[in-house]
């Protein structure tokens, strides 16, 4: 039997919704039909930033991950999770909402939530003069 589009009157639209919301997003690389990013972070994954006066916290979903495979860079402006599961690989660089002190960041990961707390950096050093 010969398919007929007229059987799914709605792919039509939804093509053209997917390919537009590909089009909208394209700087972050993600294909929704993929359902993976092409920087590793699939759908099921999920990163949160909150920030209070005391804190800078980051909060990302790593299902599948073990503790041992997890590596996290900070420059102070923003925070690299790199990841790795036997059936994938996370790496997201992730733009923290004002400087942090990196030299006081403490990570914990635990059933597959890694938590990153930074205190903010300080904004300004006096200078003394002599």
């Amino acid at each position: 039997m010969r398919r007929d589009d007229r059987d799914e009157p709605f792919d039509d639209l939804f093509r053209e919704i997917e390919r537009m919301m590909n089009e909208m997003i394209n700087g972050a690389n993600v294909e929704f039909d993929s359902g993976v990013n092409e920087a590793g972070f699939g759908a099921d994954t999920h990163v949160d930033v909150h920030e209070t006066d005391a804190e800078i916290r980051v909060i990302a979903d790593l299902p599948g991950v073990e503790k041992d495979h997890i590596e996290l860079e900070c420059d102070g402006k923003a925070l690299t999770i790199s990841a790795r599961s036997d059936h994938r690989e996370y790496d997201e660089r992730v733009s923290l909402p004002r400087r942090v002190n990196e030299h006081t960041a403490s990570a914990t990961y635990n059933n597959g939530v890694l938590e990153v707390v930074f205190e903010p950096a300080e904004h300004t050093s006096g200078i003394d003069l002599e």
